[in-house]
């Protein structure tokens, strides 16, 4: 059963986190540390390690963090080109047309979004050139799991920006390979190298680059607690997208709403990880019962029940708002990763919105949609962290170099100025540049 909550303040605490909040960790990943590592370390301890020895012994460091944390031998890192080929023959023809369909359609969306970002100019002695990134990390989780969407949402914003080298690394399953349809999705959307590396190490790998692994500029992509941890100590040595967390949605449904779709939505979103948060925020009682029971029974067939379930007990919340005025505060106050609108005149509420990763307007507008195939990419900020990032787009891979062509007569204008404000500051040799110009133009 979903909690259903009606009393505001217990709404607010439950809606109310910090980014900063403590790491949870599972007295199993406790227990893997300790097997790796010889010794009981905070996740934070262990990433440390990782990325030192990566740093000291390069590709050796990895392939050992490989086997003794993944459980796989690796006699190579880097993926062949006759592996991708003969990833092709192992992706049904149905799935393969489903990849170049969503291919298509990201492509499509970042290449609007090009037209409608930054642009270079020229004005007045003053400008700014806009510039590509010349090589970027993507990491693409896997191990356990196989995610060729994810492939795809973060390599082709990279390659419509113009990134000249787009270096992606994803963990190998046991057998050391990759998935087919991983290797297959990155030869679709145009990565240049392929790695078989996942965590922290493949992350510090990125950062300062090995015998086979180059640096790169900037890393991007989602992972686990470990992944996220790294990306946050290498951050300065190179850039990073965000800090992305477990995945997050929240629906404001009301009486119009169909329940079924709400909770199958709900569902949709907790069978990624036991940590993952599904809110529903209604403005209707009968709606908030309905759910519920529908929540009950469509998890009795789903594959990743056990999953979905746990997610939805520990971090489910079903929250009956007083007014829709009401809801929407609460919506603000979470400032969700994904925000579905079933409500009447949904479009009329998007701009009511002030932090959302992507907002779904209406029941045709699955967030699953999102996930896959609608064109945007669904790498979004996570934890609350809309209140001050954006999804991972083409400005991502984007840099900006102002410019400063001033005349004689902007120096004459503006020297006086710039000498008065150095000599207030103490920074004498700063005037002296100023001044010298002045003397040698005869403006003084």
């Amino acid at each position: 059963m979903v909690r259903i909550v009606s009393d505001l303040l217990t709404a607010k605490a439950i809606l109310r986190r910090s980014p900063l909040a403590p790491v949870e960790i599972s007295p199993e990943m406790k227990r893997r540390i300790k097997h790796v590592f010889g010794q009981e370390l905070t996740p934070e301890e262990a990433v440390a390690r990782i990325i030192a020895e990566v740093r000291e012994r390069g590709d050796a460091a990895i392939l050992d963090f490989s086997r003794r944390i993944d459980g796989v031998e690796l006699k190579s890192l880097e993926v062949s080109r006759k592996e991708i080929e003969a990833a092709y023959k192992k992706v049904d023809k149905g799935l393969l047309a489903a990849l170049n369909l969503a291919a298509e359609r990201v492509r499509a969306f970042h290449l609007t979004q090009m037209r409608h970002t930054f642009k270079g100019f020229m004005e007045r002695g003053l400008g700014q050139l806009l510039r590509p990134l010349e090589r970027v990390g993507i990491y693409v989780p896997g191990g356990t799991a196989c995610y060729p969407s994810t492939v795809l949402m973060t390599v082709i914003p990279a390659k419509v920006a113009g990134v000249e080298e787009i270096v992606l690394v994803t963990p190998p399953r046991s057998g050391s390979a990759i998935p087919a349809p991983t290797l297959v999705a990155a030869d679709i959307a145009g990565a240049d190298l392929v790695f078989k590396m996942g965590g922290a190490q493949a992350i510090a790998a990125l950062a300062t680059g090995t015998e086979s692994i180059p640096k790169v500029d900037k890393i991007c992509g989602p992972g686990n607690i470990f992944v996220i941890l790294a990306k946050k100590m290498v951050f300065g040595a190179v850039a990073i997208d965000g800090l992305a967390g477990p995945t997050e949605t929240m629906i404001l449904a009301d009486d119009s709403a169909n329940p079924s779709l709400c909770a199958a939505d709900l569902l949709a979103q907790a069978e990624h990880d036991v940590l993952s948060s599904a809110i529903l925020i209604t403005t209707s009682v009968d709606l908030a019962d309905e759910v519920n029971k529908e929540v009950e029974r469509q998890l009795k067939g789903l594959k990743r029940g056990d999953i979905a379930s746990e997610s939805i007990a520990k971090r489910g919340s079903i929250i009956v708002a007083a007014n829709m005025n009401r809801a929407i505060e609460l919506v603000n106050l979470y400032a969700p990763e994904h925000l579905s609108l079933m409500v009447r005149n949904a479009a009329s509420y998007v701009k009511r919105f002030r932090s959302v990763g992507t907002i779904f307007i209406g029941e045709s507008s699955a967030e699953t949609l999102g996930d896959y195939v609608a064109g945007p990419s669904h790498v979004l900020p996570t934890g609350g962290t809309a209140r001050f990032h954006s999804p991972l787009g083409v400005g991502d891979f984007l840099k900006l170099t102002t410019v400063v062509k001033l005349s004689d007569e902007d120096l004459e204008a503006l020297g006086p100025a710039a000498i008065a404000i150095a000599k207030a500051e103490g920074l004498t040799a700063h005037a002296r540049a100023v001044e010298a110009r002045l003397k040698k133009e005869g403006k003084r």
